[in-house]
């Protein structure tokens, strides 16, 4: 059907409508109370629409919809689908899924603290998105010192005779060898909730009681733990600033405007002390008044996130908020209120969150002009510093790595705009060179590089591959061989040979950052502290790190097969296995033994032996 024909077809109905362009990519997901009314409204009304929504009718080649019971399931629906296909023309809160959370593994019969960057639906309970990696780590530092966690990776933990060295400096209660019931390590994980979720004065309370009943049962040594880390969590509430009267909890969230982006920041009140804070941004939001970016944000926000407090307050009234507070009253299981402050303590905090986003909006903007001098702008500067006819978009830097000749590698890394590309990121090992010759190793790597390049090139000519499809190509527009003269010209006469002669390429010597040409016997020395200079350093310290990386993994799988070769039973293919599974002899000796066992062509006999050895020779 034609979307004209699809549109005499909907439903007055409510329900989520997913606009397509004409490669089938969602481009637009909205919600409606009812369905025919609103979509119908796009192409009705063309002539009186925002140029953005203008522009996204005009690519509009297919349409879909989905029905529901209630605008509140479409509005959770429309959420999950903007989160799900990141739509061009819906605003973009960016997305989350790189940011840390803090995971209490509530699925494990002895829960671990954990960070995680993914959610999964596995009963455990996540607290977060955090935007700043560092909090993650100051909260787990804090819970260590409070509570003696376990801190093993296996979900599971095998049964043992001895507990391991963090029981011995009391900083796990060693559920592995049984000195401590899973009732007991579970109130723990109770108190560890507490925590997390803001409620000290509960925690403290608690803690309390349970230093007066062991204290009553003269465990005197228990109560001096629990002492501790009373006394522990008593200075962390006093840094913690008290700043409002009512102890309930509470979400307060602002917004600052950018040249082309929004900035929201929510301020994290549980039991009237601020905690913490986030900040977001949000693009495309150019046409949209406050309100409009308010509301966009709180239900692309709260889609995403766990815990919602019975209390938002928002500087500007949303567009949708009756229909925002049913869900989140739904979600919460209890009521929510979003309201808008007009006096008082209420009014400060709103403001308050609102300055803090207009500084974030502003170091952002700074952030990203020195970003773009440090990128696009070395780029130019570095054409004209080496007289090159076109900008440098596309740099390669090459290095070879080894310890006296031995497992020699070699690393490609590329920077497009001045910035790393991984994805095009190449690592060789070197396969035709004896002994320490990082001549030849260079002539090994750049031989089979635009060797590649050149079966590429003549398979996307013939219509068997597709250009995306290719691994070394683009070509690069500028060639940077880690070594002064002699890599340079090794490199140089494999380039003649396979045709490729005609690249910009020039060899940085270690020392001086120099850089030297075909041809020319003076070096390009680029001035101190220029953006140019930095980005030269920052390809080659890049090459070097990726070719070290590679080389320290080679001789890491090595050593692992030779420690292993020692063990009775333990032949090439049980070898390859464990180095899969497990990855590192420390993970094997750590393992248990059904661990070992399940392991393809290990039994339990075996898996008995691996262990006994690694354990009597104590392996590395």
């Amino acid at each position: 059907m034609t979307v004209k024909s699809k549109l005499q077809h909907l439903p007055n109905s409510p329900g989520v409508y997913l606009m397509k362009d004409e490669n089938g990519k969602i481009i637009y997901v909205g919600k409606a109370v009812n369905l025919k009314n609103r979509v119908r409204s796009y192409f009705t009304k063309a002539g009186q629409q925002s140029p953005k929504v203008q522009s996204m009718v005009s690519k509009i080649a297919d349409l879909e919809y989905m029905v529901t019971d209630t605008e509140v399931e479409a509005l959770i629906l429309e959420c999950n689908l903007i989160k799900k296909h990141r739509p061009k023309y819906n605003v973009s809160l960016k997305d989350d899924k790189h940011y840390p959370y803090i995971k209490v593994t509530l699925n494990e019969d002895f829960p671990r603290v954990i960070v995680t960057r993914k959610v999964k639906k596995d009963k455990a309970k996540y607290f977060g998105p955090y935007t700043r990696a560092g909090s993650v780590h100051e909260t787990l530092k804090v819970l260590g010192s409070l509570f003696p966690l376990r801190t093993c990776k296996q979900p599971q933990i095998p049964k043992r005779d001895r507990p391991c060295l963090n029981a011995h400096i009391e900083r796990c209660l060693a559920p592995c060898s049984g000195e401590v019931s899973r009732d007991e390590y579970m109130e723990m994980i109770q108190e560890v909730l507490l925590f997390l979720e803001g409620r000290q004065e509960g925690l403290m309370k608690k803690l309390e009681q349970k230093m007066a009943a062991t204290a009553e049962k003269m465990e005197y040594e228990k109560a001096a733990q629990v002492r501790d880390q009373i006394n522990a969590l008593r200075d962390i509430m006093e840094k913690q600033k008290v700043i409002s009267a009512n102890l309930d909890d509470q979400d307060v969230i602002a917004m600052a405007r950018g040249f082309n982006e929004a900035c929201v920041i929510v301020f994290f009140i549980r039991g009237g002390k601020l905690l913490g804070r986030d900040q977001h941004f949000l693009r495309g939001t150019e046409e949209l008044n406050r309100s409009e970016v308010l509301t966009t944000f709180v239900k692309q926000y709260y889609n995403r996130v766990e815990f919602v407090p019975p209390h938002i307050y928002v500087e500007a009234e949303l567009v949708e908020s009756d229909l925002i507070q049913a869900w989140l009253t739904e979600k919460r299981g209890r009521r929510v209120h979003i309201k808008v402050p007009q006096r008082g303590e209420k009014i400060k905090l709103v403001e308050m969150a609102g300055q803090n986003a207009l500084m974030a909006i502003k170091e952002r903007e700074q952030s990203l002009e020195r970003k773009q001098e440090l990128t696009t702008g070395a780029v130019e500067e570095l054409q004209k510093y080496l007289g090159l006819k076109q900008a440098p978009v596309r740099m390669e830097c090459y290095d070879i790595s080894n310890i006296q000749g031995h497992q020699q590698v070699g690393s490609m890394v590329v920077f497009e705009n001045g910035e790393p590309d991984n994805g095009s990121y190449r690592r060789f090992k070197i396969k035709t060179v004896e002994g320490p010759n990082d001549f030849a190793s260079m002539t090994e790597v750049l031989t089979r590089r635009f060797g590649r390049a050149r079966e590429e090139q003549e398979l996307v000519g013939s219509g068997q591959m597709e250009f995306a499809q290719a691994k070394f190509l683009p070509l690069p527009d500028l060639v940077i061989i880690d070594g002064g003269k002699g890599q340079l010209s090794a490199a140089r006469a494999v380039m003649k040979e396979l045709g490729f002669s005609h690249l910009e390429t020039f060899g940085l010597a270690k020392r001086e950052e120099e850089l030297f040409s075909e041809g020319e016997s003076e070096p390009v020395i680029l001035p101190k502290n220029s953006p140019a200079l930095y980005l030269v350093q920052r390809i080659r310290d890049e090459a070097h790190r990726f070719a070290i990386t590679f080389h320290r993994q080679l001789r890491g799988k090595e050593g692992l097969l030779s420690t292993l070769e020692q063990i009775p039973g333990i032949g090439p293919q049980r070898r390859k296995n464990l180095l899969k599974a497990f990855g590192s002899i420390s993970k094997i000796r750590n393992a248990s033994l059904e661990e070992l066992a399940q392991v393809p062509g290990m039994n339990m006999a075996v898996a008995e032996e691996v262990l006994e050895k690694l354990n009597k020779n104590k392996y590395k």
